[in-house]
């Protein structure tokens, strides 16, 4: 039994993952972009979220436009966002017509609502923004979480939206407290209300997602808290894939009954994406230097599986994938009709691979290398759009002005030509 949700979620996914089957999209690629085989770029198709149907063809921006710069020193928090402004050191175009909210305090978790307009989480403030699909227009505070932690890697590190959000309004978190992280639900403008809790906390090692599988199943990934014993561990909550109803409780069919986890040894899950279409499941995990795996891991998640930290063994299921170096610092991803996509930081791309059968994985391309600088997430909107955010000003990136920014990639923005 998962939920109370459970047979309007069953029927809600096939109904629409039926329709969705028939979308066909393609990617638009930019000069600059690393191509795939023979020089020629990738195409990708984004697959509808519980949102409803996908037609149009996305589309990525025209180059010359705003690229980081050192102007701005990294860290603060900057002015309250705003309309996109001009980038003080670049010339040309005086606004990217694909930023459609600027100046945010590391934007990571975002959701589509079906309105399509998105709803934006800044990591350490625990604020939530409301940003319009189109540029021009200001990003309104709709809620601020009360007691997110943001030291360290904590903070409001993710949203998802409820399967049957048009029935219960429904918005998830995943976010660290003084003592703890934590999944929590609630409707705009409520309390929320704690749907797991009691994952362990550290000063690092608190990287987490949340994302709802094809069966309403609700997924979290946790990071090992900086004490990797607690990834091997088959009872911490912590360096794991759960598996719960929407409410938080474990699943009959999990691998152990009575029990939350679904997979372990992860040192953590800094991308989590679903395809509701073909029901695959990918975590993006990044393993420390000198494992056998000292790359970011794209990791298959499967009943009972041991992904191998901190001590990769025999037993441990390999990555499918692993970024390149190129392409390193993954962070959120997206699953788009057979193909992935991931973002990046240090490697200040989109990062993008096809997927062919039996849930194998082609080799990676890039794409916006350099446009925006650091990356955190990407989210593939139902109508067809491709959402992300930068994290320009965590420390580690050359911030410019704008930054921290949301990018929306229209279906509908001719700027470039369309792969066919």
């Amino acid at each position: 039994m998962l939920t109370r949700t459970t047979v309007l979620t069953r029927t809600t996914v096939l109904t629409r993952t039926a329709v969705a089957a028939a979308a066909v999209l393609a990617l638009a690629v930019t000069t600059g972009c690393n191509g795939g085989a023979a020089g020629s770029p990738p195409t990708w198709v984004p697959q509808q979220n519980y949102q409803g149907n996908i037609d149009p063809r996305p589309q990525l921006p025209r180059p010359g436009l705003p690229a980081p710069s050192e102007s701005n020193p990294p860290g603060g928090s900057g002015p309250a966002p705003g309309n996109p402004q001009p980038s003080p050191t670049t010339s040309g175009p005086a606004a990217d017509p694909s930023v459609v909210a600027t100046k945010l305090n590391q934007p990571t978790g975002l959701v589509v609502l079906p309105d399509g307009t998105a709803l934006v989480a800044e990591r350490t403030t625990g604020r939530i923004w409301r940003v319009q699909p189109v540029a021009g227009k200001p990003a309104v505070p709709v809620q601020r979480l009360a007691g997110v932690d943001g030291s360290g890697d904590g903070g409001l590190l993710d949203l998802a939206i409820s399967p049957t959000f048009g029935q219960d309004g429904l918005l998830y978190a995943y976010l660290s407290t003084a003592t703890d992280n934590r999944v929590v639900h609630f409707s705009l403008g409520s309390t929320p209300s704690v749907v797991i809790g009691g994952i362990p906390k550290g000063r690092t090692g608190n990287a987490g997602r949340i994302a709802f599988d094809a069966t309403g199943a609700l997924l979290t990934g946790t990071g090992d808290a900086g004490r990797p014993a607690l990834a091997a561990s088959p009872t911490s909550l912590a360096g794991k894939i759960l598996r719960t109803s929407d409410i938080g409780r474990p699943l009959a069919d999990n691998p152990v009954p009575g029990s939350r986890i679904y997979a372990r040894g992860l040192r953590s899950v800094n991308g989590l994406c679903v395809d509701p279409r073909t029901g695959l499941r990918i975590a993006i995990s990044a393993a420390a230097p000198g494992t056998a795996h000292p790359v970011d891991e794209v990791n298959v998640i499967k009943a009972g599986a041991d992904y191998g930290w901190p001590a990769d063994g025999a037993a441990a299921v390999p990555p499918v994938k692993t970024l390149p170096a190129a392409s390193s610092g993954g962070g959120g991803c997206a699953l788009a009709a057979n193909r992935l996509l991931v973002a990046t930081s240090t490697g200040k791309s989109l990062a993008i691979s096809e997927v062919a059968r039996r849930n194998t994985l082609g080799a990676f391309s890039s794409s916006l290398q350099n446009r925006y600088g650091r990356l955190a997430g990407v989210v593939a909107g139902s109508d067809g759009a491709l959402w992300l955010t930068t994290r320009n000003r965590d420390g580690r990136g050359k911030p410019i002005a704008d930054d921290d920014r949301v990018i929306r990639i229209s279906p509908s923005d001719g700027s470039a030509s369309p792969v066919t």
